[in-house]
């Protein structure tokens, strides 16, 4: 097969040439959209799910169902180790652009940038003894407006956060239309600015205000945006994103190949949903490496084979073995333990051993360690991202197929 007509992509956030099982969520954001335009009132969204499930392209699709409604868009890819105001007030200026050709009074849209840089401003560190700021730290969020003063500046992130939203909204309701800020990776977003960004769209929702916040981040965001404001289990509407179901895994792979005039035989795509776990990102990285190996159509379960172990090499180091790489001796031992009691729970229970939750205790057990003394190991594999805990005392790998990679591994 020419590999340089392979439809197949399997990359981190690239949308895959047929976006196949997601027609509910896209369906349900067309909803909200229209609700919106019609002043009817809506609630954010939170997309949630495990890595390689395609969040990210989901979010993006969302971001152009928004701008083909003619929405002001903005985005943010969240960071641990940064604060909200620099990438949020990106994300407006971004929006209000947008918006701003339709606007009939430029002034308005000048005095809202004003607010915006004032709000943006607010996050340049003073050096010592109030000492001014270094060059390298100095940011101009690229404005040209001169910065306002009483409004969105007082350094109260939450108090801050709540009048600039309310003042973008204000922007979107004069052209007619929405704002939406689209946020990657939430469960990164500190817990200050989180609660922050709770407060916002609680007061947005009260209005009735056209700006609306989408987030996407992994299984325990919910547990981190309830955490933050005790409300926040209302305040969004939350949705699973999870593997694909047979019918979906087939479409992704035959309706791209059918464009290319290229088939599969049945048990081809029986066996690769068996090798794939139907999961978005697995499918096409089985489905790229069967078709440079596949000699003709149609493709057969013995092609499927011989390109398994290809998918497999570059799935251990692009995929695993990177995120693997990133923990420390301490945090792999842990990990190792996770993955040989979530075998277990999976032959005991009759459950997929890459969605069972593991016990902390029973980690601590088989470690033959005080689970206190894990801690330290468990927390740092949380804020990297390779673990989560969806429910108290336990814990699971945010990564599928990750458990069956760990026991591939020596010790």
């Amino acid at each position: 097969m020419d590999p340089v007509r392979n439809p197949y992509a399997p990359g981190a956030g690239q949308r895959p040439p047929e976006l196949a099982g997601r027609g509910r969520e896209l369906d349900v954001f067309d909803v909200v959209l229209e609700r919106i335009a019609r002043g009817r009132p809506e609630r954010s969204l939170m997309l949630t799910g495990l890595r390689g499930v395609g969040k990210t392209v989901l979010l993006n699709t969302l971001r152009s169902e928004a701008i083909n409604h003619l929405w002001g868009t903005g985005k943010i890819e969240a960071r641990p180790d940064q604060s909200l105001r620099r990438p949020m007030a990106a994300a407006l200026h971004m929006a209000v652009r947008e918006l701003a050709p339709r606007h009939r009074a430029p002034d308005r849209i000048d005095a809202f940038l004003g607010v915006l840089k004032a709000f943006a401003q607010r996050s340049t560190p003073t050096g010592r003894g109030g000492a001014a700021p270094r060059l390298r730290d100095r940011w101009q969020p690229g404005i040209d407006v001169p910065a306002s003063s009483g409004r969105a500046d007082s350094g109260d992130i939450e108090i801050d956060l709540v009048e600039l939203l309310s003042d973008a909204a204000a922007v979107a309701t004069d052209v007619g239309t929405g704002i939406a800020i689209f946020i990657d990776e939430m469960q990164d977003v500190g817990a200050e600015d989180v609660s922050a960004l709770c407060a916002a769209c609680h007061e947005l929702s009260q209005l009735g205000a056209p700006l609306i916040v989408v987030g996407a981040g992994l299984p325990h965001l919910p547990a981190v945006l309830s955490a933050a404001k005790s409300y926040s289990e209302r305040l969004y509407r939350y949705q699973r994103i999870d593997r694909l179901d047979r019918i979906a895994a087939d479409q992704a792979l035959c309706a791209p190949a059918e464009r290319e005039e290229v088939e599969y035989e049945q048990k081809a795509l029986d066996l690769l949903y068996e090798k794939s776990g139907g999961y978005p990102y697995f499918v096409q990285a089985y489905g790229k490496a069967t078709w440079d190996h596949a000699p003709r159509s149609p493709i057969t379960a013995a092609d499927v084979r011989v390109a398994a172990p290809e998918a497999e090499a570059e799935l251990a180091v692009g995929f695993f073995g990177s995120r693997f790489e990133r923990a420390t001796p301490a945090e792999r031992e842990y990990m190792r333990a996770m993955a040989t009691l979530a075998l277990v729970d999976g032959e005991e229970g009759g459950r997929d051993d890459m969605d069972a939750a593991v016990p902390t205790a029973e980690i601590a057990r088989a470690l033959g360690r005080k689970p206190a003394s894990l801690s330290p190991a468990r927390d740092a594999l949380i804020k990297k991202g390779l673990i989560y805990s969806g429910e108290r005392g336990t814990v699971a790998f945010t990564v599928p197929h990750f458990g069956r990679y760990l026991r591939t591994q020596p010790a």
